[in-house]
């Protein structure tokens, strides 16, 4: 399986180096530059700010006694996870969830908010593209990706509600996939099943926090948007925010179908093109916004994770080393 991911991740690279190479490196140079290192940093702090925004999200759905960095910490390492190391989403679930339990927090808490904080940011993903399918339809109302996207909208939708009904009533499907997923996220988890699946039911109990953090996740992706659109304006391109959200929103539901390629590499690539072509972006253009963005990930991701590995290593070290042996007849 691992062999796979690779080679696919190898193929994507591939495929964005192709369609780099046939609409011109130089072409897409000058537009990524044109971006400016103020503006790429300007882009990085913004980014920043979202994923500790997401991180606010995760940590609502967690007990009161749980603390705040831990979640901004695991939102880190999630993200970066997912985004730098060839991996699929599912790999950056499992490091943001160890990385919370690095910090103190529980695995059976951990683990569950994990999987609810998902789900809720998949269900802010469709209300997401739900806003993009409405300003798709007004800016381009005869484009069959209409109804296309409706369709995925409903099928995503019915996925995501029977993902909850499992959640809250599959109680024996519930503990087998938990088992499942606990065993390989940490080696001592797979054994507090039932302690995950308790505190599944107390997040879904507290149905306020629920409502809020769905809301939130839906403010994160429309907000997301503005950096897309910030990007673009300092191209020199500028659709107007409304089309940027519908670009945005489409990308993302692809990149979702394509969740097992790691990074999404290759896909992203090819979905800004088709995706920009439809709003005036040049290839150039849409190709600068996509290596903008892997570029930005690169930058923010692999400080965190290196941070995360130092953090690893001083907690095996520790582990290692011998108790201190007392010395007889004191």
């Amino acid at each position: 399986m691992k062999r796979l991911t690779v080679a696919v991740a190898i193929l994507g690279i591939l495929v964005g180096t192709v369609l780099v190479g046939y609409f011109g490196f130089a072409e897409v140079g000058r537009a990524l530059f044109a971006v400016g290192w103020l503006g790429f940093l300007a882009i990085v702090a913004y980014h920043l700010a979202g994923i500790a925004f997401l991180g606010f999200c995760w940590y609502l759905l967690a007990p009161e006694a749980a603390p705040l960095k831990a979640f901004l910490w695991g939102r880190l390492i999630r993200d970066s996870g997912s985004e730098v190391l060839p991996l699929s989403q599912l790999g950056g679930f499992v490091m943001g969830a160890r990385a919370t339990m690095l910090m103190g927090l529980g695995s059976a808490v951990a683990i569950a908010s994990t999987i609810v904080d998902v789900t809720l940011e998949v269900l802010g993903q469709l209300g997401y593209t739900a806003i993009g399918l409405g300003i798709l339809a007004e800016l381009r109302p005869a484009t069959p990706l209409i109804g296309e996207t409706a369709i995925g909208i409903a099928v995503g939708l019915a996925a995501v509600m029977g993902f909850i009904a499992v959640q809250q009533r599959g109680s024996w499907l519930v503990e087998r996939v938990l088992w499942r997923v606990a065993r390989s996220w940490s080696q001592g988890a797979a054994a507090a099943v039932r302690p995950i699946h308790d505190e599944l039911a107390a997040i879904y109990r507290r149905r306020g926090a629920l409502l809020l953090a769905s809301l939130l996740h839906l403010v994160s992706w429309v907000a997301s948007s503005v950096e897309a659109w910030f990007a673009l304006h300092l191209m020199g391109a500028d659709p107007g925010i409304g089309a940027v959200i519908v670009l945005e929103s489409l990308l993302y539901a692809i990149r979702s179908v394509a969740f097992a390629v790691p990074n999404a590499v290759g896909v992203q690539e090819g979905a800004y093109i088709m995706l920009g072509a439809g709003f005036g972006l040049t290839p150039e253009i849409a190709l600068a916004l996509s290596l903008l963005k892997r570029a930005r990930d690169i930058v923010i991701g692999v400080p965190a994770l290196l941070a995360w590995q130092a953090i690893e290593g001083r907690r095996l070290l520790a582990r290692a080393e011998p108790a201190p042996v007392p010395v007889s007849g004191e």
